[in-house]
């Protein structure tokens, strides 16, 4: 579709961004996330199809998940790497289906230093990772010079397999950030000591990365601007390694928040929206080339923000594209209220890829199965009920509607959403308010026929051709003594306010209902600015 950027209310983040031997469309970046298609048997044909539906929506730059430069910089023993011309070629359907709608594409370098998951990984020192159960082996100097020339082949091959660009992983408590704190590197030698010994494996990364792949190609650090673990990087630690690898000859330079063994939360929907975004900003007056700003953006009213301030030349955003890929161009059209937001839950995305899962969504289950789970116009139109206006509801009613029957929605509530309204109420998940804003409207846009407060009786539905019941769960009341009490009350009644629980309160019940309640016992939910918001994270947490 054709962009005009002055008639939207997005212009900062739609101006195209020259990075003088390219050009970027617009500044939102598409992050890299794991999808799990990396390794399954014909994966990259599904990944292809993946990246196609948000490239052809005008997503500016796409960076992949992380492929290993060697064997051992895998995650686990059969994580996706890129070091051969074989594995090469298997990742132009990538890149030439992303060039085919107008896109561009880097490919991320992942070593996974001692973060990996086997018995072969190695480490600036041979110090054990809290959340992997393998001590690693120290690096010898040959292996540091033999793994930065895996860096490079890993680059040239990208290139060779036609991606725009690399993106260097140097943040997250990967192996480059484990070489770069003194909290992982104790060497005593060139490679580690002082910062400019500690820093030189990442210049040398980047410097002879530039040198393989020459001037018309991109090369994105991802920097780690705070390390949240006790000694980590500074900030002038950080402005001195930006500098470097900006002389060292870095494109663009993305911000990477936090390590993983970390024990403050960085993505979890607790997290304010844009948490990180001042650092990305302090950086900017101390380097030359663009920057990236990251975590926990996932509205084109805080991207567009964030560039327009000054403070940030791109957004990168990764969860928000599996919620929902058509982001971009729907912020084209200035139509941010039927974005289907990422509401930061983690259920679909990083808790699937933790068990050896393929990604998806909560909130889109076709993300990460674009080849199989396809919607098509139907041919034989019918008349559809859907009893319960719940997520569950709302999505079939939606998807129906979207591929051409006729649907009413049934709900005995005055309005949408079930219990996911209660969700809401729930500090540090107000993000869930977007969901509801989809579906109100998705239901305008579809013609849906609604109706509240009222729960049909089967003489009422006799009319339709297919009836879907979706009517929701109701609490499990357990078989204990007292249960009638007039203190006794479930989670529903509690959280709508049909009764008052009082000052000291047993829940019964540690799932994640129970937590959640516990949340808003002991942190009532009240709106508050984004300022305040940020403020009360980092009173709890630590500034």
């Amino acid at each position: 579709m054709e962009l005009k950027v002055d008639n939207t209310p997005f212009k900062a983040m739609l101006t195209p961004l020259d990075l003088g031997f390219t050009t970027l469309k617009n500044r939102i970046v598409m992050g890299s996330m794991h999808t799990g298609l990396e390794e399954d048997r014909g994966g990259l044909a599904r990944l292809a199809a993946f990246y196609r539906e948000r490239a052809q929506a005008s997503v500016g730059l796409i960076v992949t998940g992380g492929f290993a430069p060697n064997r051992a910089g895998r995650l686990t023993p059969f994580s996706a790497k890129l070091t051969t011309r074989q594995e090469q070629g298997r990742h132009q359907i990538i890149t030439q289906t992303v060039h085919d709608v107008g896109s561009k594409i880097a490919l991320q370098i992942l070593h996974a230093g001692r973060y990996g998951y086997h018995p072969f990984i190695v480490a600036p020192s041979s110090i054990q990772s809290p959340i992997t159960p393998f001590k690693p082996w120290k690096m010898s100097e040959r292996r540091i010079q033999k793994t930065i020339e895996h860096f490079v082949r890993c680059a040239t091959l990208a290139q060779d397999a036609g991606y725009d660009g690399v993106e260097i992983m140097g943040s997250e408590g990967y192996l480059i950030n484990q070489f770069i704190a003194k909290h992982t590197n104790h060497r005593t030698d060139q490679w580690g000591g002082m910062l400019t010994h500690r820093m030189r494996f990442a210049i040398e990364i980047v410097r002879q990365t530039r040198a393989a792949v020459g001037h018309g190609f991109i090369i994105i650090f991802r920097l780690s601007m705070i390390d949240l673990i006790e000694n980590g990087s500074d900030w002038d630690e950080v402005i001195q390694l930006a500098q470097a690898i900006e002389q060292a000859g870095a494109t663009l330079i993305n911000t990477g928040i936090g390590w993983h063994e970390a024990r403050i939360p960085t993505i979890a929907t607790m997290v304010p929206n844009g948490a990180f975004t001042s650092l990305t900003a302090r950086l900017k007056s101390s380097v030359n080339i663009p920057l990236i700003t990251s975590n926990r953006i996932n509205t084109p009213e805080m991207a567009n923000a964030l560039i327009a301030s000054g403070g940030a030349d791109l957004v990168s955003m990764a969860r928000p594209f599996l919620a929902d890929p058509l982001w971009v161009e729907k912020a084209q059209r200035g139509e941010s209220q039927s974005i289907n937001v990422c509401i930061g839950c983690n259920q679909a995305c990083l808790d699937q890829v933790f068990v050896h899962k393929n990604a998806s969504c909560l909130v889109n289950p076709r993300a990460g199965h674009e080849t199989t789970l396809i919607y098509q116009q139907t041919d034989r139109l019918k008349r559809i009920a859907v009893v319960g206006a719940g997520p569950a509801g709302l999505a079939f009613a939606t998807t129906a509607a979207s591929r051409g029957h006729q649907v009413t929605l049934f709900e005995k509530a005055p309005t949408i959403g079930g219990q996911f309204k209660l969700a809401v109420h729930i500090p540090g998940k107000a993000d869930f308010a977007h969901t509801l804003r989809y579906f109100t409207d998705q239901l305008e846009r579809l013609d849906i026929t609604l109706q509240f407060e009222i729960s049909p009786t089967p003489e009422q539905l006799l009319d339709y051709d297919e009836i879907v019941l979706a009517t929701g769960v109701t609490p499990r009341i357990p078989e204990i003594e007292g249960m009638d009490h007039p203190s006794v009350m479930t989670y529903i009644q509690a959280l709508t306010g049909e009764k008052i629980p009082g000052q000291r309160v047993a829940i019964i019940g540690a799932g994640g209902i129970g937590f959640d309640v516990a949340t808003w016992l002991v942190h009532p939910y009240q709106a508050s600015s984004h300022v305040k918001q940020i403020d009360d994270y980092c009173d709890e947490w630590g500034d």
